[in-house]
């Protein structure tokens, strides 16, 4: 396995990460905002949300993309 590989795998694995942890984040956000009853926690859970979404259409597209040779 050469260095490129390695590097490769090690992103594609990182990029993955960050989407979950971004899921995480935005669940606890939500949470924690509905239990102290605040509106701005809840709001910034609600953007997490439609970052992750984002982000994780965004990551499948380009994986598509280049699994078809674009």
């Amino acid at each position: 396995m050469d260095k490129k590989s390695i590097l490769v795998k090690a992103r594609e694995r990182l990029d993955t990460t960050l989407i979950i942890f971004e899921l995480v984040l935005s669940v606890l956000f939500i949470l924690v905002g509905h239990l102290i009853g605040s509106n701005y926690l809840r709001g910034i859970g609600v953007g997490l949300i439609i970052a992750w979404v984002t982000s994780a259409l965004a990551y499948f597209r380009v994986k598509n993309l280049k699994e078809e040779g674009r």
